[in-house]
């Protein structure tokens, strides 16, 4: 294996640190993966990639994604909470890699609810 350079270390810092900034801080969304065990082992950790790979290609800074363990609706995983500051949270459900890069592109880019894809808006928020 090769040795690695300091062009590698900074390379790999500034990797990090993006997506870092991704989930941490003051945001203008927060996005939460549902991965308790349920969530997991239905896909959530596959989501939690698709999420973060779009709004990384995007250029995207101003959302945090975070996790959290069982929503308790097993039988709807994988499943994320989309919350944009004063607005309801939107629960999306039964998520797969294209129904969530539209909800990324749409709702958590654009700013508009999918509704044919959201489960229920409203009920609890973080802010």
């Amino acid at each position: 294996m090769p040795k690695l350079t300091v062009e590698d270390l900074k390379r790999i810092k500034e990797e990090y640190k993006a997506k870092r900034a991704l989930r941490e801080g003051e945001q203008r969304v927060r996005v939460t993966v549902h991965m308790g065990t349920c969530g997991l082992a239905a896909g959530a950790r596959e989501i939690m990639n698709v999420i973060m790979e779009e709004l990384e290609k995007a250029g995207v800074t101003d959302v945090a994604v975070t996790t959290s363990g069982c929503a308790g609706l097993c039988s709807r995983e994988p499943m994320i909470t989309v919350e944009v500051i004063n607005e309801p949270p939107v629960k999306y459900v039964d998520l797969n890699e294209e129904k969530t890069r539209k909800i990324v592109q749409e709702h958590i880019i654009g700013g508009k609810v999918v509704e044919d894809l959201a489960f229920v808006q409203g009920c609890e928020t973080s802010y």
